[in-house]
């Protein structure tokens, strides 16, 4: 059995390929899939069906599925704007949040359908902190709004051991990335109460034994303020699962802890888009992608390039093809695809080259590849029992499996 769990943030019911990634790694020994209700509104539950409606039953029964409940986005928050609730939290115009019993209820009813199960393994509560950032802006006092918090908290908790003794869960916890805090921080989620909260939300319900299992938390070569948490939990008998371990927040910026080959196409590609683009009606573009390779090097992390490939360079490149003639745009628009393809690369590169290096200088490394030390790391922490990982692509399904054997 695996320690690497499958995370599907960015996994969707419209990508074969994906759910093939999936159902290969459960067939390769992963048994904890984790999602979320939010994650790409719904689509990366129903991956998650698909998938297992295509393994034998046997397998099926040996997998425990873990989603969270929390975010209102997409056709949620189209819904919350229709009939608003109380217990609401903006965050942003497209993210609010809540942990009230009835959204819980709702929720975990359409994971259930989404994912086409009679039961979730472990139903966690996804950041509930974003009730604390809400208080800190509001200048709330600190032990006014950590008391309002476990209210909520509390109040959830009632309605997932009512859940477990529906049956539609088998236990549930928390999912925060402010377990990973240090504790003088102001949005840091103290922890120790939780187990009194749980035990007694489950003498509330009738249940015999309270249901509070696991917690999950940011844990990595450069966020290791979370391994205190996971020390109580372990001498607390709960489970503990690291998510984030190749990407660190480090001194307010992402780090990706990974490595990656350079392009052995890009300036083959970077020539011939060059090539095309210089003439004067598309002198604009031919400016854009000479700043773009100068600028290659200086992206913090590849999320940092893909917003800005979003916010700024697509629509410099929309209004270059607007000037040319119809019959034109479709070589164009071929030989830009693939020099993007391959500066997506190149970008990736030159961050591992960073990344490599600072952790080097923080004496973090080892003689491997980078995300090999870090996920290594994460191996030698007896108090993790599960490592998430996103898995999208059948190549990174083989070498998470590949490297746990070799090391094992």
């Amino acid at each position: 059995m695996s320690r690497f769990g499958f995370g599907t943030y960015r996994i969707s019911d419209m990508n074969p390929s994906q759910i093939e990634a999936l159902r290969e790694a459960i067939q390769g020994g992963v048994t904890i899939i984790d999602t979320s209700t939010n994650y790409l509104d719904g689509a990366a539950e129903r991956a998650i069906g698909l998938a297992l409606a295509g393994l034998d039953d046997k397998i099926v029964q040996n997998i425990e599925i873990i989603s969270k409940v929390g975010y209102i986005q997409g056709s949620n928050l189209r819904e919350y704007h229709k009939a608003p609730f109380e217990g609401v939290v903006k965050y942003s115009q497209e993210c609010y949040y809540s942990i009230e019993p009835d959204f819980i209820h709702d929720q975990l009813s359409e994971s259930l359908k989404r994912l086409d199960r009679k039961k979730i393994s472990c139903y966690l509560l996804h950041n509930p902190e974003y009730y604390l950032l809400d208080a800190i802006n509001r200048g709330v006092d600190r032990d006014e709004r950590l008391d309002d918090l476990y209210s909520k908290i509390y109040k959830a908790f009632v309605a997932l051991e009512n859940e477990v003794a529906q049956g539609r869960i088998d236990s549930y916890g928390i999912s925060s990335n402010s377990f990973s805090l240090k504790h003088g921080d102001e949005a840091f989620l103290p922890y120790e109460d939780l187990i009194t909260l749980a035990q007694r939300a489950s003498t509330d319900v009738g249940n015999e034994k309270q249901s509070f299992s696991t917690i999950q938390l940011p844990v990595n070569l450069l966020e290791q303020e979370g391994l205190k948490c996971a020390k109580w939990a372990k001498r607390n008998g709960l489970r503990v699962i690291a998510n984030r371990p190749l990407n660190a927040i480090y001194e307010g910026g992402m780090v990706r802890l990974a490595e990656y080959d350079e392009s052995n196409y890009y300036y083959n590609y970077l020539n011939e888009l060059l090539e095309i683009c210089d003439n004067e009606p598309l002198r604009a573009l031919y400016n854009l992608i000479e700043e773009l390779d100068a600028s290659k090097h200086r992206f913090s992390w590849i999320g940092e390039y893909e917003t800005f490939l979003v916010s700024a360079v697509m629509p410099h490149i929309k209004n270059s093809l607007m000037k040319i003639a119809n019959d034109e745009v479709d070589m164009l628009l071929h030989s830009i695809e693939l020099f993007l393809q391959e500066y997506r690369n190149m970008v990736a590169y030159e961050c591992g080259i960073k990344s490599a290096a600072l952790v080097k200088k923080l004496g973090l490394g080892c003689n491997r590849r980078l995300q090999e030390c870090a996920l290594n790391f994460l191996l030698e922490q007896n108090d993790i029992d599960c490592i998430l990982v996103g898995m999208r692509r059948s190549s990174y399904v083989s070498e998470i499996l590949a490297f746990e054997e070799e090391i094992a």
